[in-house]
């Protein structure tokens, strides 16, 4: 993702997103049972998640039940225009405050995903997310896939579905959407 200014087309659709997403969370229950029969599937696996906030879908009760099988981070923003890093995390782990408000673990070893949870603002059937706009997933994913693989889960909202998202050539796609509803696999 480019440093310069958001394209005004993304800046609008980032706020109609927000919009609903602040709706869906309004009326939100236990949300995490879609993403924890996904991860299921992927026991042992190194994964990192995120801890939500704002109105995110939260992903803490798949994780928690993923950290009883293998290795879980959580991402740690170390510098601007800079590739996430990810922080062992258990549910014991002893959180703090981290750039733009976000819990991340206050001490731990630094681990490297196969699998990362995205959060999102929104996303399209075709893999297609908006994010908040500082890019740092879209950087942090294009690393992990230029080392190897790794699988993209984006985790939102039924409701936080658009049709065709704007894209730019630095937006990396997601693998996979999981939604308190359906699992969505791009295709």
């Amino acid at each position: 993702m480019t440093d310069g200014p958001v394209p005004d087309f993304k800046a609008q659709a980032r706020a109609v997103a927000f919009t609903r997403r602040a709706e869906a969370h309004a009326h939100a229950r236990a949300a995490a049972g879609k993403l924890s029969e996904v991860l299921a599937g992927h026991r042992g696996v190194p994964l990192a998640g995120y801890a939500a906030m704002r109105t995110e879908i939260d992903p803490r009760p798949a994780l928690e039940e993923a950290a009883a099988h293998g290795p879980v981070g959580l991402p740690v923003i170390e510098a601007p225009s800079s590739p996430l890093r990810f922080r062992l995390w258990t549910p014991e782990s002893r959180m703090v405050e981290g750039t733009f408000g976000a819990p991340v673990p206050e001490e731990g070893e630094w681990m490297v995903p196969q699998i990362l949870i995205v959060p999102l603002v929104a996303f399209d059937r075709a893999g297609g997310r908006l994010g908040y706009g500082g890019g740092f997933y879209d950087r942090t994913l294009e690393a992990l896939r230029a080392a190897g693989p790794a699988l993209a889960i984006g985790f939102a909202y039924a409701a936080q579905e658009a049709g065709d998202l704007p894209q730019e050539a630095t937006d990396q796609p997601l693998d996979m959407i999981v939604t308190e509803a359906e699992v969505i696999v791009p295709g």
